[in-house]
């Protein structure tokens, strides 16, 4: 096991360094010129150049590649262009509504998953199992974003249960906090819920027909009781490793949502810094979110090789 969360490890120190490069590059030809931009169209070219100056824009690419990632390794993103404060004072101000956005997402999808999985697996065939794999295949099909403005448009605008878009923030209470979060959260859920159920279904079903279920039944259980005390507890395991990398994929893909919902998160700070041209600030969020998303599945894959020892022989 050490051997190969050793392996795991020099794997997840490429991709950590293959992805800061792709980031630079991708920043390094968006067009524009940052400081520009902060001084206007009726700039002197002078006062541009002092500026880029200033800001560092002036040397070369390797140097500030070299100069941003050894920032980043003592805990320092740069100072945004705009903002004039540290990328990280400005990244831990929002990520106090990004990251609970992503964790509310996860918990309402796994409420709606595990038991319409179960549901549809254990009547597979039946009127109940086509009615959830056509409505996972509708959650699957439908853009989050458009669901999200559906979900405005009844909840908010007709029935007026919630607000249309904001954040109160978590001094005025944890549940108008919540509340805020609540429609984000729906429209991150679903289509997330409709994946999740779908391989619940799956792997329960591969669980029925193995050999320990057809001895458990042979024993006297009932279908029912087989289901519950050995199927969904094996199949869990694939399942949970889905759900670790869907918290990646929250935590990352609620950018959209932020922005539909005008929530002050990590999504809407890197929108504001892209019309802005605050390049570092884009920088610093986009590496944050490639970083989670890599630990994630680093955690998730180490989590899987512990449970299943087959995948430490193919390695």
């Amino acid at each position: 096991m050490l051997r190969y969360a050793l392996s795991r490890c020099a794997s997840l120190v490429i991709s950590l360094i293959v992805a800061s490069m792709v980031i630079f590059l991708i920043i390094e030809i968006v067009p524009g010129d940052p400081a520009a931009f902060m001084l206007g169209l009726n700039a002197q070219p002078e006062a541009v150049e002092a500026l880029r100056a200033q800001l560092g824009l002036n040397a070369s690419a390797p140097e500030r590649y070299f100069t941003w990632i050894s920032g980043m390794l003592q805990g320092d993103f740069g100072t945004s262009y705009t903002y004039r404060a540290p990328v990280s004072d400005l990244i831990a101000d929002r990520i106090w509504v990004s990251l609970p956005l992503a964790v509310y997402a996860l918990v309402l999808s796994t409420l709606i998953a595990f038991p319409a999985g179960i549901f549809a697996a254990s009547r597979r065939g039946g009127a109940g199992d086509t009615a959830i794999m056509g409505a996972t295949q509708l959650g699957v099909a439908i853009p989050n974003f458009w669901f999200a403005m559906i979900l405005v448009l009844i909840f908010a605008i007709n029935l007026r249960w919630f607000s249309a878009g904001g954040f109160v923030g978590w001094d005025k209470g944890f549940w108008l906090g919540l509340k805020s979060l609540t429609l984000p959260a729906i429209a991150l859920a679903l289509p997330q819920a409709a994946i999740l159920a779908r391989v619940m279904r799956s792997s329960l079903l591969d669980m029925l027909g193995e050999d320990f279920i057809r001895t458990a039944r042979a024993k006297g259980l009932s279908k029912r009781q087989a289901l519950w005390r050995h199927a969904v507890r094996n199949a869990l395991i694939p399942v949970l490793t889905i759900l670790g990398l869907q918290f990646s994929f929250l935590l990352a893909g609620g950018i959209v949502i932020e922005q539909v919902f005008f929530l002050p998160g990590l999504g809407r700070l890197i929108f504001q810094a892209i019309s802005a041209r605050d390049l570092i600030v884009v920088e610093g969020v986009v590496m944050l979110l490639v970083f989670s998303v890599i630990i994630v599945n680093f955690l998730v894959d180490l989590t899987y090789a512990a449970v299943d020892p087959r995948l430490r022989q193919r390695s």
